[in-house]
C-alpha cells in the first residue's frame, strides 16, 4: 500500500508538471483543483477520519511541535540572516518557508501513504491547530512587517481562521459526526477522501517552479537545511519529551519534515519578496523532499 500510493504521488506529480509545461490546462487550473480540494476532498477526510480519534493529553503534544519549530525558526533565521548577512526580503522568505510547511496538501497523502489511514487524524490535528493557524497568525504579520502592508488586526485573523473549510469539518468530526456513520454517508467520504492524493498532487505539480536564483544560493541552501534537516531533527528530539509515542509520534517527525508550504512561496511572490527564492525554495525542497520524507517516516522509530 504504501509503495503504491507513494508512486501515485510522484506519477501525479510528474504529470502536473508535464502539464504545466506543455501548458494543456488553462491557467487557472491549478486553482480551481486547489479549491476542489480545500472545499471537498479535504473535509470529507476529516470528518471521516477525525471521528475516530481517541481525545487524549498527548494531543497537545502534536499541536506543541508546530509552535515550537516556529520559536526555533525565528532564532535560526534570524541568526544565520545575520552572519550571512541576507537581504530583508530573503530574511522574510525563509521565515515564511522554513515556518510552514506543505502539511495539508502534501503531508494528508503522505501521511496515509507511509504511516497509514488510521495516523491521518493526527496530520489532521498537526496540520489545523500548528500550521494553519500560524500561517493565519504569523505568515500574516511576516507579510505585513516585510511586505509592506498594514498589520492584520485580530479580526482579520480571526475572519480568516472561520473561513477556513476544513476546520469546521475538523470541529464536526470532534462533536456531531459519528465515528461508525451510515454505510452511504461513509462509503461518500470514503471516496471523495481517495481523490485527495491524486488531485492535491497534480495541483502541486501544476503550480510548482523550478528556478536556481546563483546569488541567492547561500539563502536557498540555508532554508533547504534548515526545513528538511534541522526541523524534524528537532521534531524527533521533542516527541519523547512531550511523551508522544507510535503513530503519533511517526506523523509528528513527518509533518515537520515536510517541504514548504506552495501557499507561503506564492505569498511571499505575490508581496515581491525575493520571487526567486521563493519560488526554488518551493520547488527544490518538493524535489529533495521525495527523497527525505521516506527516510523521517520511520526514523528512530
Amino acid at each position: 500500500m504504501a509503495f503504491d500510493a507513494f508512486a501515485l504521488v510522484l506519477a501525479m506529480l510528474a504529470l502536473g508538471y508535464l502539464f504545466q509545461r506543455l501548458r494543456v490546462l488553462p491557467g487557472d487550473a491549478a486553482r480551481t483543483l486547489n479549491l476542489v480540494v480545500l472545499y471537498v476532498c479535504l473535509p470529507a477526510a476529516v470528518l471521516r477520519y477525525v471521528p475516530r480519534l481517541h481525545l487524549e493529553a498527548a494531543l497537545l503534544g502534536v499541536i506543541a511541535v508546530p509552535w515550537l519549530l516556529l520559536g526555533a525558526t525565528v532564532v535560526l533565521v534570524g541568526a544565520l540572516s545575520r552572519w550571512l548577512k541576507f537581504r530583508r526580503d530573503e530574511t522574510a522568505v525563509l521565515l515564511l518557508t522554513v515556518a510552514l510547511g506543505n502539511t495539508s496538501f502534501l503531508g494528508y497523502p503522505l501521511t496515509r501513504a507511509l504511516v497509514g489511514d488510521d495516523a491521518l487524524p493526527y496530520a489532521v490535528v498537526y496540520d489545523q491547530f500548528g500550521t494553519f493557524l500560524i500561517l493565519s497568525t504569523f505568515g500574516l504579520w511576516a507579510l505585513a512587517r516585510y511586505g509592506g502592508e498594514h498589520a492584520p488586526s485580530a479580526r482579520e485573523m480571526a475572519l480568516r481562521v472561520a473561513k477556513f473549510p476544513p476546520l469546521w469539518a475538523l470541529l464536526a468530526g470532534f462533536t456531531v459526526m459519528p465515528a461508525d456513520p451510515p454505510a452511504w454517508i461513509d462509503g461518500g467520504l470514503q471516496r471523495l477522501s481517495d481523490a485527495l492524493l491524486p488531485l492535491a498532487m497534480l495541483t502541486i505539480g501544476l503550480s510548482v517552479r523550478f528556478a536556481l536564483p546563483r546569488d541567492e544560493l547561500k539563502p536557498l541552501a540555508a532554508g533547504l537545511v534548515l526545513k528538511l534537516a534541522v526541523m524534524p531533527a528537532l521534531a524527533l528530539l521533542l516527541v519523547p519529551v512531550l511523551n508522544l509515542h507510535g503513530s503519533m509520534a511517526r506523523v509528528t517527525v513527518l509533518e515537520a519534515a515536510m517541504p514548504s508550504m506552495v501557499t507561503a512561496g506564492a505569498l511571499a511572490i505575490a508581496h515581491g519578496l525575493a520571487p526567486r527564492l521563493a519560488a526554488a525554495m518551493v520547488g527544490y525542497g518538493l524535489l529533495l523532499s521525495l527523497l527525505t520524507l521516506p527516510l523521517w517516516a520511520n526514523g528512530g522509530f
